[in-house]
């Protein structure tokens, strides 16, 4: 009997914060655009396709990529307006299934195996759900179609822009064991360097290491890589996938070079976090204040809380007192910060109410 498996489909758009300043501004289009940052400072949040051409990526410095691409156009970051096209593109997965695992704005993961709209594949949603964001938003996608996740997200890569892959059931195992070693899932620069030392270029050479080799060299992960190389990643789709933190930073054209700067800076990004909070329905327990030096080193300092956090005037005295513990000498380009430690405001309230009637 042949084994059923799961339909999974990996959604990604297509350059997508660059494609929607495109969208809304004609006269961008077919321009090497980079969203975020500046010709001199800051740091790239996404590259228009014309861009990448000449190496533009995103989390690029900006003077490196105004250096790669001359005639660079950047543009200033609309988030409220990328989140406005995502939730207009989150109502078509929900067409098709209530599986839906967002992983950012512009990708998101759909389990369809139950299938809905009663299709004779899950191809042929993947090219459905393609058509139908084109039409309602202007703007192009890319899928990924697989037995699970890990090769879904592979199979998006593929074809893109605006296109697909399916990596059917038979089709797996022989597409892994051509996959260079450094893209599977979990395996990093040093535990790629690691296994090339021994021979595994490609899964696979993977595959003929036996699972106490794998264990006993790379402890718990040693599994993980066992299990993936032969199609088995079983993580499901999960339609509510908890917020763990919130967060804003911001990059500065002159770096602080005195504590009433940074502070000047903090408070700043202080009202912008307040905001982000508020729409997001949180409270949280720990702030966390990053510095990035002019020498791009970073440092984080954090303090928890009993007091849940949500308005400014709460957690600002905290944000203070991170600054002044350790008072630096360095400049700075970067400051943000973060609010982790996350609850919804409703179960705080509860939660509360219940200790004070266990105290009284």
């Amino acid at each position: 009997m042949e084994t059923e498996h799961r339909k999974i489909i990996h959604v990604d758009m297509d350059a997508f914060f660059a494609s929607v300043e495109q969208l809304d501004n004609p006269s961008l289009r077919g321009k090497p655009i980079a969203v975020g940052g500046s010709e001199k400072r800051g740091v790239i949040a996404a590259a228009s396709y014309e861009a990448r051409k000449f190496g533009v990526r995103s989390a690029m410095s900006s003077a490196l990529a105004a250096k790669k691409c001359p005639d660079l156009i950047f543009v200033k970051h609309r988030f409220d307006r990328y989140k406005e096209v995502s939730a207009q593109i989150r109502e078509i997965f929900l067409e098709y299934t209530d599986l839906v695992e967002p992983l950012s704005l512009d990708e998101a993961y759909l389990d369809v195996t139950a299938n809905w709209q009663n299709h004779s594949s899950a191809t042929e949603i993947a090219r459905e759900i393609r058509g139908k964001i084109l039409e309602r938003t202007g703007l192009t996608a890319s899928a990924g179609i697989s037995i699970n996740k890990f090769t879904a997200k592979l199979a998006s890569d593929i074809n893109k822009p605006n296109g697909q892959k399916t990596i059917k059931p038979a089709e797996v195992i022989p597409f892994l064991e051509k996959l260079p070693i450094k893209d599977f899932f979990g395996v990093g620069k040093a535990t790629a360097e690691k296994m090339k030392s021994w021979g595994i270029f490609n899964g696979y050479q993977l595959k003929q290491h036996s699972l106490a080799f794998l264990k006993r060299n790379f402890g718990k992960s040693g599994e993980h890589y066992y299990h993936i190389v032969r199609g088995i990643h079983n993580s499901p789709v999960r339609p509510n996938r908890t917020r763990k933190s919130i967060g804003t930073e911001r990059t500065y054209s002159q770096n602080k070079t005195s504590q009433a700067e940074v502070l000047e800076g903090l408070l700043v990004i202080a009202h912008e976090l307040e905001n982000r909070i508020a729409r997001s329905k949180k409270i949280g327990h720990t702030i966390t204040l990053k510095i990035k030096f002019s020498d791009f080193t970073v440092q984080t300092r954090s303090k928890t809380v009993d007091l849940a956090l949500s308005k400014k005037d709460d957690f600002w005295p905290i944000v203070v007192d991170l600054v002044e513990e350790n008072p630096t000498k360095k400049s700075i380009r970067l400051l943000g910060l973060t609010l982790s430690n996350l609850s919804d405001i409703q179960q705080e309230t509860i939660q509360q109410e219940a200790q004070l009637k266990l105290t009284f």
